[in-house]
């Protein structure tokens, strides 16, 4: 199974290490980097030896926020999948962060599992598609 590489955005230190520790177990998953804050994010993601294939943002960060590393990816053109984790998944910001090209929205309250099942889904897929490459290859 293709292992996803990952990267976190999330200021609070107990839900980062939560994360990661429930993502690395249950989904074929590596995280590569974190970050607490927007700046910190968009300085790892610049960086053409980093890479991932998922970036897990949380919104409201110390400083700036998860909707500007949204916006950032999106001017970039970066490839990765964005996943907004968040405590304020109301419908209003749900369409905001699918508008500056998130790909999910989850809450950070009872979505943990849809966002496991969400990244084991990409891992599935990936792995279809190196199977395709190399039987067209």
């Amino acid at each position: 199974m293709y292992e996803l590489k990952a990267f976190i955005v999330e200021d609070s230190p107990v839900i980062q290490e939560n994360l990661i520790a429930a993502l690395e177990e249950m989904v074929p998953l590596k995280v590569m980097g974190c970050a607490e804050d927007e700046s910190g994010a968009i300085t790892w993601l610049s960086k053409p030896a980093n890479h991932c294939d998922v970036a897990v943002l949380d919104l409201f960060l110390r400083q700036g926020s998860g909707l500007g590393v949204l916006r950032w990816l999106m001017q970039t053109g970066t490839r990765c999948e964005r996943v907004v984790l968040t405590n304020y998944a109301n419908p209003d910001l749900r369409k905001h962060c699918l508008a500056l090209g998130a790909s999910r929205v989850f809450d950070k309250s009872g979505e943990i599992d849809a966002l496991i099942d969400y990244c084991q889904s990409l891992a599935v897929a990936r792995t279809a598609e190196q199977a395709a490459a190399r039987a067209a290859g």
